[in-house]
């Protein structure tokens, strides 16, 4: 059981772990909040820039471009993140651009970050007159660990959880700080020291999990690969395979506008069928890498 002088935010009670002060803002100068959130994303782009250029030193392929790459990939990204949610939920009382911006109120999607730096990557591509399928094979591992280390942001949030469970990962939430609840999930509360909790899949540790596994097989693997681009599209599948699966579990899913679908599922779908169809492909054309790593 938790200490009895205090009710913890956080605590996996199957697990006998407890987190008695979560904080979800580190500081906040001059009035100006900074949130464990943005910490945490921002941790993940510097480890994902620092993974993807020490693969491109180990390849003969210049540092420079990779940094070149970040920058308009923050950019994009950025943009793409906040574009995929808004498509999805949309308010038409406020000003379009205004809504793109305002990334503070929270609304930022995985899959439009990665739409927007596979697009930076394709244009850096374009500029730098180099295949595309370098930087996507290089950064293919480092997007994942960008999405590892960014989901911790989501336990400090208090968002991107499941529905109700028993199991062994079970994590309870206090009510009063859960950042989304689903009507479904007022029935299940459980009282605890006074306090109410919700008690929930950890959907946001179960992805970042399974990344974590995803990017060590594409580590693994991308020595042996059989094309150029298949590392990038074994990233895709499996991601989709992952999100899928992780998607149907959570409960502030962004649907496909009337359709009742979770948008980030149907995403997955196409992920995976486009991706097997460039495995394929790739492997029956027999071009060989243009560099053996």
């Amino acid at each position: 059981m938790p200490p009895d002088y205090v009710a913890p935010d956080i605590w996996f009670p199957n697990l006998r772990l407890y987190f008695l002060r979560v904080p979800q803002i580190v500081a906040s100068p001059f009035g100006f909040d900074i949130y464990w959130y943005a910490i945490f994303i921002m941790l993940g782009v510097a480890a994902a820039y620092f993974l993807a250029v020490f693969h491109a030193k180990r390849t003969g392929q210049k540092s420079d471009d990779y940094f070149d790459l970040l920058m308009l990939g923050l950019v994009l990204a950025l943009i793409g993140l906040r574009t995929y949610y808004l498509v999805f939920n949309w308010n038409s009382n406020i000003p379009a651009l205004r809504q793109i911006f305002n990334i503070r109120d929270g609304g930022l999607a995985i899959y439009g970050g990665i739409i927007g730096a596979l697009l930076a990557g394709l244009i850096m591509a374009k500029i730098k007159k180099i295949p595309f399928t370098t930087f996507a094979d290089t950064c293919a591992p480092s997007l994942l660990l960008g999405q590892i280390i960014g989901r911790f942001g989501n336990f400090f949030n208090r968002e991107a959880f499941g529905g109700y469970t028993e199991g062994l990962f079970a994590m309870r939430i206090r009510v009063d700080q859960a950042r989304y609840i689903r009507y479904d999930l007022v029935d299940t509360f459980i009282e605890a020291q006074g306090v109410q909790y919700l008690q929930v899949h950890p959907t946001f540790f179960y992805e970042a999990f399974l990344n974590l596994v995803l990017m060590i097989v594409l580590i693994i693997y991308r020595p042996r690969k059989k094309f150029d681009g298949e590392v990038i599209c074994m990233y895709l599948l499996g991601y989709g395979v992952i999100r899928f699966f992780v998607e149907g579990l959570r409960t502030d899913q962004i649907m496909f506008f009337d359709t009742g679908l979770p948008a980030s599922q149907l995403v997955a779908v196409v992920s995976v069928v486009l991706s097997l169809i460039l495995i394929i492909a790739g492997r029956m054309r027999g071009t060989p890498p243009r560099r053996r790593y």
